[in-house]
């Protein structure tokens, strides 16, 4: 009982926070030399987001030319939300990432300091009226799932 408590507990830890920065500078060095051509990328839920459920997985090997318009619709299908809800991708805990950028562009740029390229995801509810300046309206990526592309990030 004690140890599922604790296997539970650690997966719902961040996962800066279940690896020390030398572990995962370890993990991303050894991806990075087996596939070079693709970005490791970490997403989670957002520690107090209730509506949005659990992804079945947090580490997903990425194709640098994939945008993040496509990044958005196999994250959506894997939350397996209905065309209604919307959430946002946060780049870092903190910025949106234009649809536009490919995810090489966007590592280039937002990569942590342990090589792994961090995302956070959460419902409007969540960050509505958090993440938008007063002027700004507000962003909602809802996407209309035809073709997921399951084969690039498993």
């Amino acid at each position: 009982m004690h140890q599922e408590r604790s296997q539970k507990n650690q997966s719902t830890k961040p996962f800066k926070q279940r690896k020390n920065l030398q572990t995962r500078k370890e993990e991303v060095a050894g991806i990075r030399a087996k596939f070079p051509t693709k970005i490791p990328v970490i997403v989670e839920r957002y520690q107090r987001e209730k509506s949005l459920p659990l992804l079945d997985k947090t580490k997903f090997l990425v194709p640098r030319d994939l945008s993040m318009t496509q990044f958005v619709t196999i994250i959506r299908s894997r939350l397996a939300l209905n065309a209604t809800q919307a959430f946002y991708l946060l780049v870092n805990n903190k910025s949106l990432a234009s649809m536009s950028l490919t995810l090489a562009e966007l590592y280039k740029d937002d990569q942590d300091e342990d090589g792994f390229l961090y995302m956070t995801y959460a419902s409007q509810e969540m960050f509505g009226s958090n993440l938008r300046s007063k002027e700004e309206k507000p962003v909602e990526y809802v996407l209309k799932v035809q073709n997921p592309l399951w084969h690039c990030c498993s």
